[in-house]
């Protein structure tokens, strides 16, 4: 059973802030799973938040978003 999150879970877990994911977002470093029909609420899951503390661990080595947003797309990273 996957876990599934909304925004503010999702930074409260991952230690990143709401505007910094929405950031990501834009950028598209990040997607979200779904969106409530109801109250457009994204919801993202467990592959996100890995996706986040890959990004950290690439942000600790000094690549900017730019170059982070390569190496994830990279076919050798899929």
């Amino acid at each position: 059973m996957r876990n599934i999150y909304l925004i503010k879970d999702l930074a409260k877990i991952s230690g990143y802030s709401t505007y910094a994911l929405k950031y990501y977002l834009r950028l598209g470093l990040l997607k979200e799973i779904g969106r409530s029909p109801e109250t457009n609420f994204r919801y993202f899951d467990d592959t996100t938040n890995e996706r986040l503390k890959e990004i950290r661990r690439l942000q600790k080595q000094k690549f900017s978003l730019k170059e982070i947003q390569e190496k994830l797309e990279s076919p050798s990273n899929n």
